[in-house]
């Protein structure tokens, strides 16, 4: 926490809490699929509904956290008001103690009515880990101030293992107990199971930061004590900053993620009053979606997030010291950072979603399903790893009430078009893609337009688009051609599906290089720059305009 950043710092930081970040979903789909044959697209369905729930409650109390507590201790340690800093993480603790455990009592005793009859049990399960995930969170956002994402980033690893581990376990173990009870009643038991799981994490993260604070607390009061600052902030105005600073990302952090939760009501009722389909189908069918394709989607999103939590303290901190040309430069390479990434992902997705969706989610009665709904949504991909680096950006040069307006601005607009194409149309779950699509690329839109407005930060369209999507539609070529090709000559789904991937991360890596999509300079920011670079002049992979 001591060690003085560099100027490419928040890159490095981000690129730990990414590969944290990516691990962590890889485990995510890796036990979603075993524990999706266990409980099925039914038990599927239910978990996916009451995490969605659970979600959006948990953004009101205290999914922000992390973002505002390192936004607003970072602007203190840049001035080394180290006493000012600690006071805001006390308040900060004590205000997760209170909004946390509130919500958490709301969401246990009012699951009713949120979900019907017995699907309400899987959400009070969740209840517990609403109060638990406060406390994390204030942890997680104090050592991100300080420059540091190594704690975050072995807690969430942590917390994704066990819960990976005790979600199958429990799942297990809860259906046997209601073994011969009916399809649905063991679906249900078998969705608290997973949730149990997703709380056991949750406090063995919260163990671990505990235990990290603890061996840091020496040096935390030397600092504290060492403080010549005189003007000390009152408990009432850090409270009153904080608030401030808490609501406005809250609530464009809730609308911004409310359109999930939203859009899965909406298609609910529709199915279920309109259409006639039962509980168990629309389960099944809404499992499908978000239990399968909107999965998947979240691997290449983990590094906008990354990004995005890196990007608010060392933002806060250039704008407390009037670095206006520094936070420049540090947006525009994140910004560019995150496309060079996301659209090679999108068009990977698109291009082998039927083969990765078999993989990972075998089942034979959903698989053509999956596959066309991966395939569709990859796009959001990039607009939605745009958008949260973006909603990230503003709240770091403190315009927290701009991403509240885009979002709900995206938010009318795709409740419009939603309702309409359920109401009129037979899309069913194609009407959830379009909207999803939609939704993403105004927020990405309207994003980029107020840090244009704010910061005159401009996108370089040929740099930051067009050559890294020209060489990833060369990639997309090639390794959809491998893919072929194999399946040609085998049957084996994973020895045509790896040499294809292969294939894609290699042909893409040089095109970049050979384009100009890279430069050195670009490189030597990432974390082993050097040695990138150093193999890429090796193999004359560097573009040169001579």
């Amino acid at each position: 926490m001591t060690k003085k950043n560099t100027g490419n710092n928040y890159l490095k930081q981000a690129g730990i809490l990414a590969a944290a970040g990516i691990l962590c979903r890889i485990i995510g789909i890796l036990y979603r699929s075993p524990l999706t044959s266990i409980i099925g697209d039914e038990g599927n369905g239910y978990y996916t509904s009451a995490y969605n729930i659970y979600t959006i409650i948990l953004l009101i109390s205290s999914y922000s956290i992390p973002s505002a507590v390192s936004k607003i201790i970072a602007s203190k340690l840049a001035l080394h008001e180290y006493r000012n800093a600690h006071r805001i993480f006390c308040c900060a603790l004590l205000y997760v103690l209170v909004i946390g455990g509130g919500a958490s009592l709301f969401t246990f005793f009012g699951a009713e009515l949120f979900l019907e009859g017995e699907a309400a049990v899987v959400l009070r399960v969740f209840s517990p880990t609403i109060f638990l995930s406060g406390f994390a969170g204030v942890l997680r956002g104090y050592f991100q101030a300080h420059g540091s994402m190594v704690q975050t980033s072995f807690s969430q690893i942590a917390e994704q293992i066990l819960n990976a581990a005790i979600s199958i376990f429990a799942a297990h173990m809860l259906i046997d107990t209601v073994k011969g009870q009916g399809r649905t009643t063991e679906a249900i038991y078998g969705a608290a199971g997973s949730a149990l799981g997703t709380g056991s994490g949750v406090a063995i993260a919260l163990l671990f930061m505990i235990f990290v604070y603890l061996l840091n607390r020496k040096m935390i009061y030397g600092r504290i004590n060492k403080d010549r600052h005189f003007y000390t902030d009152t408990y009432g105005s850090i409270f009153g900053n904080m608030l401030g600073t808490v609501t406005p990302i809250i609530l464009s952090t809730f609308i911004y993620n409310f359109s999930t939760s939203f859009n899965q009501t909406v298609y609910s009722k529709v199915m279920l009053n309109v259409r006639g389909m039962t509980l168990a189908e629309t389960a099944t069918a809404y499992g499908v979606f978000a239990g399968k394709a909107m999965v998947i989607i979240n691997i290449p999103i983990a590094l906008a997030a990354a990004l995005s939590s890196a990007m608010i303290p060392t933002i806060s901190k250039s704008r407390a010291i009037g670095d206006r040309r520094g936070t420049r430069k540090k947006v525009t390479n994140a910004m560019w950072t995150t496309m060079l990434i996301s659209i090679p992902c999108a068009v990977g997705l698109a291009v082998l979603a039927k083969p990765i969706m078999q993989l990972l989610f075998p089942q034979p009665d959903s698989l053509e399903m999956a596959a066309q709904l991966l395939m569709m949504i990859s796009v959001t991909v990039v607009f939605y790893s745009l958008s949260t680096l973006s909603n990230g950006i503003l709240q770091g040069i403190g315009k927290v009430n701009l991403p509240l307006r885009n979002a709900g601005i995206a938010l009318l607009v795709q409740t419009a078009l939603l309702v309409g194409l359920l109401m009129f149309t037979e899309l069913d779950l194609y009407a959830l893609v379009i909207c999803l699509i939609v939704y993403s690329g105004m927020m990405c839109i309207l994003n980029s337009i107020s840090i244009r407005r704010c910061i005159g930060v401009k996108e370089d369209f040929k740099n930051m688009f067009l050559l890294p999507l020209l060489a990833s539609a060369l990639m997309g070529v090639c390794a959809k051609g491998v893919y072929m090709g194999l399946n040609m000559l085998v049957e084996s789904n994973v020895i045509c599906l790896i040499p294809s991937m292969i294939t894609a991360v290699i042909v893409y890596a040089v095109t970049a290089l050979k384009t100009g999509a890279v430069n050195e300079e670009q490189l030597l920011g990432f974390p082993k720059g050097e040695k990138i670079v150093k193999i890429a002049k090796k193999y004359r992979l560097l573009y040169s305009k001579k």
